[in-house]
């Protein structure tokens, strides 16, 4: 083979593996760029959102959107909307929420922590990362911001800082479930999927686990080839079709990775 198909063959390569990561990302929900916020104060259908599975909030979209347009200018209705809004994969608009509060509290370190989750959750990691560190309090770290900010560092390839802001923020509350799904996403992101299944094991059985964290386990099973058990996990969060359709998905994107694979199999025994 010749050094010129090589290179356009490793070109190719990259670029399923960053499309591959675009993926991941998108599937797990956010769950690696969010942490959820407490949005039981303001809760048109009766039940907290961090509680809620992938249906419940799609079917809450329209009670949030329609509690906005009445009382955009109320910063806990505003964060509510964005956190909705980000669980249901509308980032840019949730950002777009949460710009117009932080222009109008712009001072208030509840705001300032939402709109830099929904920055991070847009890709804005930079704006993301100044307006969550400018959110702390020094003398009473939240441990909420901490694992924002290591969910900011991951998604910029600073793994190992992001690692020690998760262990930072687990000190200020053990076994916290949405602290251990980003501990679990940043292996992902590394490709150590037994790793980040402890790690979502872990998670799964906190009272506090939610919606996000189930899918990001069954997203991780999936990836190991266990599809079955993959679709059951899944299926607890959305209805049958999207569960299958998510596993068909895992399964297409890990059998073009397999035959990449392949390719560098055969390209290794040309050479030899």
């Amino acid at each position: 083979m010749t050094q010129i198909h090589a290179e356009m063959r490793t070109i190719r390569k990259r670029s399923f593996t960053t499309t591959a990561l675009v993926a991941l990302i998108s599937l797990s929900v956010a769950g690696c760029a969010t942490d959820k916020m407490s949005t039981g104060s303001v809760n048109p259908r009766g039940k907290p959102v961090e509680q809620m599975n992938a249906q419940e909030l799609a079917a809450s979209l329209d009670s949030y959107r329609n509690l906005y347009e009445r009382d955009s200018g109320n910063k806990s209705v505003s964060m509510a909307y964005a956190s909705i809004l980000r669980m249901n994969g509308f980032n840019d608009q949730a950002l777009a929420v949460m710009r117009k509060a932080a222009i109008q509290h712009p001072k208030d370190r509840d705001v300032l922590a939402a709109y830099g989750k929904a920055l991070a959750s847009a890709g804005e990691f930079t704006a993301a990362l100044d307006a969550v560190q400018r959110a702390q309090d020094p003398t009473q770290p939240d441990w909420r911001l901490i694992s924002a900010e290591g969910a900011i560092y991951d998604q910029t390839g600073r793994s190992q800082e992001a690692r020690e802001r998760y262990q930072r923020a687990l000190q200020l509350r053990p076994n916290e479930a949405s602290i251990l799904s980003n501990l679990a996403m940043s292996h992902v992101l590394e490709g150590n999927l037994p790793a980040a299944e402890g790690y979502l094991r872990t998670a799964v059985q906190q009272p506090a686990a939610d919606s996000r964290v189930r899918q990001n386990l069954a997203m991780v099973v999936g990836l190991q080839g266990r599809f079955d058990e993959a679709m059951s996990i899944a299926q607890q969060e959305l209805s049958p079709q999207q569960a299958k359709a998510n596993v068909d998905y895992l399964q297409k994107m890990l059998a073009q990775q397999n035959a990449w694979s392949l390719i560098q199999q055969e390209d290794k025994s040309k050479q030899n």
